[in-house]
């Protein structure tokens, strides 16, 4: 028995050795080196005597939990919707030239989340989960471990090289993916001062939604973010009732801050919407700031988005207002855009909502390239991590990809005698249950789950990129997630930029 015990562990002790070290070698400045020589290998691929132009504006897609098998599930969805089988059908990022892998772990973390993935794509290091433009010697939540561990962020460099910069998400825009591009913090769940509950020692840290605000003072030469369209609103109003003018709900802030009014006072020709008549009806050529928050929250899934009571604009249509405004300055910009909601359908076992999701943040893409010139603007579409939905069960061509998987006009049924749908999880609120009678397509449907858990978790698998434009053939092969961010410096010839 001694014996077998002794198999059993040396393994995992062996394991154990092997990892410490390695862990010990990791650094903020490996990394870096790491993702730069990369980048210098992919140069190496480029024909000799070619010249490349460079990107003057970059626009950085990311899906939110956008892994493969979404992006397959959503392409035929849109196929099937338009009349077509499905499976030949091409989300319009598909098309691009340029694709690759991207590998998505956190320095503490196998299968990852949004808070240090989307540092990673941004900061040209990987990080812990948890937090958002600090390195690994941070600890989460701990405000006395951010001093010195702060990592500049691609948009921070644009901005203190004169170039505009805005962030769009159907998310709150103070939530881990777009709050990455301006904020460092030990703790992505420290949105507003009302969060402080979180922290340890937390008059060392300031919050989210502040740090957005206060951007340009920290910048040397920075006038601070000229877009940010999303959710968040509660984030930015006082806790008093009556606050939200959609609602009439109180806001989150303890410090009797308006941060709403505080962007209007620190921008000259700058303006502040929440609803979507004031936003159609900005003057792009009299605005050169615009904050737009369109819910106290997440804004609504896009099947939902003309249901919502103040009305609000859509991924694309915000991708459009952002461009329109960026645009005016001549040195270039950098542009954010977050497909947020597909995440959050996932975690709640709705595919419906998860893939309609997809497909409007595959139009938001298309506006996209349709308004700029690819000659000097860098386009990069990816996911931050994926999720645990599966396609399987021998469905014919042309299945409704909702559907449930069916042998001619009768459904399969499983060695439980119930019948099974194509699209599943591994885990999450759901169980085995008869589908004899229940409409699967419907967008109210969540989905059977084989592992109980109280929400769907992350998927740890590689995620894809796509790249069109100026410096896009350096998006090849299979790429660690923070060699995104060496990518878009080199486009855009950041270090010698005038």
């Amino acid at each position: 028995m001694q014996g077998k015990k002794n198999k059993t562990i040396w393994p995992v002790c062996l394991m154990l050795s092997l990892t410490a070290p390695i862990f010990a070698q990791e650094s903020a400045e490996t990394w870096y080196e790491e993702g730069r020589a990369v980048v210098e290998r992919n140069l190496s691929y480029r024909y000799p005597n070619i010249e490349v132009p460079f990107a003057k504006n970059v626009i950085l897609f990311v899906g939110d939990g956008m892994g493969v098998s979404t992006v397959t599930a959503a392409r035929i969805l849109e196929g099937q919707l338009n009349g077509k089988f499905g499976e030949e059908n091409e989300l319009f990022f598909e098309t691009f030239p340029n694709v690759a892998l991207s590998k998505t772990y956190n320095t503490d973390a196998q299968v990852p989340d949004s808070a240090g993935t989307m540092s990673a794509m941004v900061t040209g290091i990987k990080t812990d989960r948890g937090v958002l433009s600090v390195n690994q010697q941070v600890t989460r939540s701990n405000c006395n471990s951010s001093l010195g561990n702060e990592v500049p962020t691609f948009l921070e460099i644009a901005e203190q090289k004169g170039m505009s910069t805005g962030i769009v998400s159907t998310a709150r825009i103070t939530h881990a993916t777009p709050a990455a591009n301006y904020a460092h913090s030990v703790e992505r769940d420290h949105e507003d001062d009302r969060d402080v509950t979180r922290l340890t020692d937390p008059e060392n840290c300031r919050d989210i939604a502040a740090q957005l605000i206060e951007l340009s003072a920290n910048i040397p030469s920075s006038d601070g973010l000229e877009v940010a369209l999303g959710g968040g609103r509660r984030s930015f109003l006082q806790r008093v009732d009556g606050a939200d003018p959609e609602t009439g709900d109180q806001g989150e802030r303890l410090d009797g801050r308006n941060l709403t009014q505080e962007w209007l006072d620190a921008h000259q020709n700058s303006a502040y919407v929440w609803n979507k008549r004031d936003f159609e009806n900005i003057d792009i050529n009299a605005t050169d700031h615009l904050l737009g928050l369109f819910q106290p929250s997440h804004m609504q899934y896009a099947y939902d988005n003309q249901s919502d009571i103040g009305g609000e604009p859509t991924l694309s249509e915000m991708t459009s207002k952002a461009i329109d405004l960026l645009s005016k300055n001549d040195k270039g910009f950098y542009l954010n855009v977050e497909g947020g909601r597909i995440d959050h359908a996932h975690h709640a076992l709705n595919p419906f909502r998860a893939l309609m999701d997809t497909i409007e943040f595959s139009k938001a893409v298309k506006t996209a390239f349709e308004k700029v010139d690819l000659s000097e603007t860098l386009i990069i579409v990816t996911a931050d991590h994926s999720h645990t939905l599966t396609i399987a069960g021998y469905p014919g061509r042309g299945n409704p990809i909702l559907g449930k998987v069916s042998a001619g006009n009768e459904p399969r049924l499983a060695s439980d005698g119930l019948p099974y749908t194509t699209l599943g999880y591994i885990n999450g609120r759901g169980q085995r249950t008869d589908l004899t009678d229940v409409d699967t397509a419907n967008e109210g449907y969540r989905s059977e789950a084989l592992i109980p858990l109280s929400s769907e978790t992350h998927g740890g698998e590689d995620v894809p990129i796509y790249a069109v434009g100026a410096g896009s053939d350096l998006v090849r092969g299979v790429m660690e997630q923070h060699v995104i961010f060496h990518v878009m410096m080199e486009a855009s010839r950041m270090t010698d930029r005038d």
